[in-house]
């Protein structure tokens, strides 16, 4: 910062001044003393000065290959999941560590770069500076301009065209390398896809949803945790799923009074149990895919049937119920944790995230905590064979308060 007793110079003499005498000016006007200046390659055509050149350029050119694969890996490797035994599972495992490995290498070559550079290359300076309060003349801030020329002209980063232009696509490219995976978490939540096990995509929909729109038979299934099996064979040991269900159908008669069983959504064609089980069959990978549905988890209760005869039924939803049997949505209005508390006694279904509760008995009515709207209730029938099926989807969005809900 200028000093207030210095020589005011006028628009006409700064003008007048070459960029060295601005710098020079400028370093006096802001109490800064060059202690000690060093040209790295005082003699022009300097070997040592084209090894260092050449070392940066080989560590730009790392972070461009590094960064152009990371992006080619990002778009193009695959990437959907795959399990034990299925093809491609090698390949799809590689994928997570070539992104961490080509990112980390892109970004860290271009530091390297940077460091190297400014070791080996930009002139070697200890400057000293009297710091000053207040605003800037117009004298500081011809000046400074002055001064970050100079910087550049000094660097000799601008006569060296080649680093120039590694350097420029070394650092959009790594710019890249982080910007480009928050591609992937930008998606329109409105936007319905294909609809399948865990819904179309969009915020409000589940798994449930195939009983209405496509008319599939969905059964109420029950996690049964069963794992893959391991077999021998003369390739060694290995899993498989073959034969392994994970969700079995239930029947009004496996779930005691006063209970609660977590159930999701079965379709027909993927049940494996009973006597329609086929030890030839694999199911197991679907069957997982809609117990990690983000909202296809229910709460299938049983009241006692004194309690039973006390509830109280929403308007609309008078027939979702099977008897003493009621499913509501596991999915906190809240927040969206899991409902995973069920209180036979006073027949509240609790929220261990934040304490909301809600009554069985009214419809999944919230009676305390944050939650301000009642959990969804699952229409619920039982079937010709006496296995309990879904009468049809949710009427309303399962999940956190959204503005559509209507309750």
């Amino acid at each position: 910062m200028s000093n207030s007793n210095e020589m005011k110079y006028t628009d006409k003499q700064l003008a007048a001044m070459s960029n060295d005498e601005l710098a020079r000016l400028g370093t006096e006007l802001d109490d800064v003393t060059v202690a000690y200046r060093k040209e790295r390659f005082p003699i022009d055509n300097d070997p040592a000065e084209k090894r260092a050149a050449r070392k940066v350029g080989v560590w730009l050119a790392i972070g461009i290959v590094a960064a152009v694969a990371f992006l080619a890996i990002y778009l193009f490797w695959p990437w959907k999941y795959k399990g034990l035994g299925d093809e491609g599972l090698w390949t799809y495992t590689l994928y997570t560590p070539f992104l961490g490995i080509t990112a980390g290498l892109a970004i860290l070559s271009l530091a390297f770069a940077v460091i190297i550079y400014i070791k080996t290359i930009m002139p070697e300076e200890i400057a000293v500076q009297r710091r000053h309060d207040g605003p800037s003349d117009e004298v500081d801030r011809r000046t400074i301009v002055a001064l970050l020329n100079d910087s550049w002209e000094t660097s000799t980063l601008g006569r060296r065209k080649v680093l120039k232009s590694l350097l420029g696509v070394g650092g959009v490219l790594a710019g890249l390398v982080v910007i480009a995976p928050l591609g992937g978490m930008i998606k329109n939540p409105w936007k319905a896809g294909a609809l399948g096990i865990q819904g179309d995509g969009t915020l409000w929909t589940s798994g449930w949803a195939l009983s209405s729109r496509k008319g599939v038979k969905l059964y109420l299934g029950r996690d049964t945790g069963t794992l893959a099996e391991k077999e021998e064979n003369s390739t060694g040991e290995h899993y498989t799923t073959q034969g392994v269900t994970r969700l079995v159908r239930m029947r009004p008669e496996d779930l005691s009074a006063a209970a609660m069983e977590t159930v999701f959504p079965l379709p027909e064609d993927l049940v494996n149990d009973g006597d329609k089980y086929n030890k030839e069959a694999d199911v197991y990978e679907e069957h997982m895919h809609s117990i990690h549905g983000p909202r296809n988890a229910v709460m299938l209760i049983r009241l006692r049937s004194e309690d039973a005869a006390k509830a109280v039924a929403r308007e609309g939803q008078e027939d979702f119920h099977y008897g003493d049997y009621y499913a509501y949505s596991k999915i906190c209005t809240h927040i969206g944790c899991p409902t995973s508390l069920y209180e036979a006694q006073t027949n509240r279904i609790l929220c261990p995230c934040h304490q909301s509760q809600f009554d069985a008995l009214r419809w999944g009515k919230p009676v305390f905590g944050p939650a301000a709207r009642a959990l969804p209730q699952l229409p619920i029938t039982v079937d010709e064979e006496g296995y309990l099926v879904a009468a049809g989807d949710f009427i309303e969005p399962v999940g956190p308060a959204f503005w559509e809900r209507k309750s």
